[in-house]
């Protein structure tokens, strides 16, 4: 039986659904992540909490084998990677006083 997933990375959990061929829904799955405020107006997450949690998502409703993945995400945020594309920082999100 072919399928799609759909992922969204949010601001507060990667959520994920199944779908048949017929749009019946086969499964769904979340993985909330943390958000930190470390000052006030400032809004941060972690993006390696992202990819696990996209990784939970596509395990448990089996992404490997979906005929296809949509995929969406947050608003405007910026990720500072180093030269090996890791993480310097925590993400600042779109909704940060400081963007």
């Amino acid at each position: 039986m072919k399928y799609l997933v759909g992922l969204d990375i949010g601001t507060s959990s990667v959520k994920g659904i199944k779908l048949g061929e017929d749009g019946t829904v086969l499964g769904v799955a979340e993985r909330p992540h943390g958000l930190s405020t470390p000052q006030p107006g400032w809004s941060e997450q972690d993006p390696d909490d992202w990819w696990r949690g996209a990784a939970g998502v596509l395990t448990e409703l089996d992404g490997a084998r979906a005929a296809g993945i949509g995929l969406t995400g947050q608003m405007h945020g910026l990720v500072a990677l180093d030269r090996a594309r890791r993480p310097l920082r925590p993400a600042i999100l779109w909704n940060d006083g400081r963007t």
